[in-house]
């Protein structure tokens, strides 16, 4: 994802690396080499116009700070605003009212379906809804309302289907069920449609005038670049949307749609959508977003996984291991099958700082898995470090795991090392600060 982009501005800001200070000149240069990248991503000619001229023009007006280089102030500059060209803050999912309801609505291919099943995943977990409720207005498309019910059955969410083929018919008894029915919120997934059909356009104005939903959320792929920012626009004409939901971020994504959407709808970006699993959506962060489009990791949504998957509690107890150097084969297998639950290695990886410039590094999961194997192959005493991993141990270790030998003995000996890294490192705390508050997790 993003990765064309994020690898121009790299080159851009290692050619001020070596340079003394900022002058006009190599800040005129740097800007005309920004607006060149950003055309390329296919960023709407307007935003980039405007977002280059406010770049040169806070470059030019920095105040020299002799601590950092001119690539860094440059750096700080266009990635203040581009934080500020999205949208500046993270702008949540208005759920106000006794029975809010959300209104997706979009193009065809764009993902409503699937991100509507995903948002019904996000609020029994991030909001707390205990019922929400999803509504199958999408009557143009054959397989839509059999996908909507199959990804109702995944994400434990009961799925409204009326017996009709009128999809207003379909939103004005979904309200009555959803009322009667106790539900505390309720997602209406609509046909895809082009913002020129009239008749189209006139359904989903009417399924909204009968649903009055809270939020009205725009659903773009964001691989199509800026012609998303000109259908939103239509579609905010229409059906004045309240938000930006960009899916299929982990395509072959250009930028353009994430850097203009927000500058020309004037509408924030809600959600993203990072992969093809059910749990792949999170709200959009505009200093996450530009950190990524600037190669520079996404720190901010990897810490969040972290602490959505580590209890407190175990993360403080295996701190206090790790200072100790007395965290066992049983404590290392609980962080792997932690580290499962939030994603791919490679995902994981792509998401610190510097790792999309490690070309050579082979980032699977297949390493993770054998060590698993491995310990699960482990009796209790040998996980808990109670007995000596002699020769015979660890080749019934390697066969009852499907490995070999010799993988046996590199876990033993890297699983020293770890322990005397740990026992011999100075300061814990600084290692917290770097990983977001619990250094353990890592």
């Amino acid at each position: 994802m993003l990765k064309s982009l994020a690898d121009q501005f790299q080159g851009i800001f290692s050619k001020l690396a070596g340079k003394k200070k900022l002058s006009e000149e190599n800040i005129s240069d740097a800007v005309r080499e920004v607006r060149l990248a950003l055309l390329e991503a296919d960023v709407n000619y307007t935003v980039v116009k405007m977002l280059v001229k406010r770049i040169k023009e806070k470059a030019l007006g920095e105040e020299v700070i002799k601590s950092v280089t001119p690539g860094q102030q440059f750096i700080k500059c266009v990635h203040e605003e581009l934080k500020e060209l999205m949208g500046g803050d993270e702008v949540d999912l208005d759920l106000s009212g006794q029975l809010p309801f959300v209104l997706l609505a979009g193009l065809q291919g764009s993902g409503k379906t699937t991100t509507a099943g995903k948002l019904a995943l996000l609020l029994k977990k991030k909001y707390k809804k205990k019922k929400p409720l999803l509504v199958a207005c999408d009557l143009q498309r054959p397989a839509a309302v059999k996908q909507l019910q199959t990804l109702g059955e995944r994400v434990g969410v009961d799925v409204f289907v009326s017996g009709t083929t009128d999809p207003i018919q379909t939103a004005k008894s979904a309200k009555k069920f959803a009322t009667e029915g106790h539900y505390d919120a309720v997602i209406v997934d609509t046909a895809g449609r082009l913002h020129i059909d009239e008749q189209l356009m006139e359904e989903v104005e009417g399924i909204k005038s009968i649903v009055n939903p809270q939020e009205v959320l725009f659903v773009v792929n964001a691989t199509i670049g800026q012609d998303a920012v000109n259908v939103a626009s239509e579609f905010d004409k229409r059906l004045e949307v309240t938000g930006t939901i960009l899916t299929m971020l982990d395509g072959n994504t250009r930028g353009g749609a994430a850097i203009s959407v927000k500058e020309v709808t004037g509408k924030p970006l809600k959600f993203e959508c990072v992969g093809e699993n059910l749990e792949d959506i999170q709200l959009f962060n505009p200093s996450s977003m530009a950190d990524r489009i600037l190669g520079m990791g996404d720190t901010i949504n990897l810490v969040r996984k972290a602490e959505e998957h580590m209890d407190e509690e175990e993360a403080k107890a295996l701190e206090q291991k790790i200072r100790k150097s007395t965290f066992t084969y049983l404590d290392y297998l609980k962080q792997i099958q932690m580290v499962k639950k939030m994603g791919s290695m490679k995902s994981l990886l792509g998401m610190l700082p510097g790792m999309n410039q490690m070309k050579q590094m082979e980032m699977d999961d297949k390493q993770l898995f054998k060590i698993e194997a491995m310990i699960l192959s482990m009796t209790l005493q040998e996980r808990e470090e109670r007995v000596e991993l002699v020769p015979s141990r660890r080749r019934r270790i390697a066969s009852g795991s499907g490995t070999k030998i010799d993988d046996v003995n590199r876990l033993v000996k890297s699983f020293k090392q770890a322990k005397q890294f740990f026992k011999n490192m100075p300061n814990m705390k600084q290692m917290q600060k770097m990983f977001g508050g619990n250094a353990s997790w890592h």
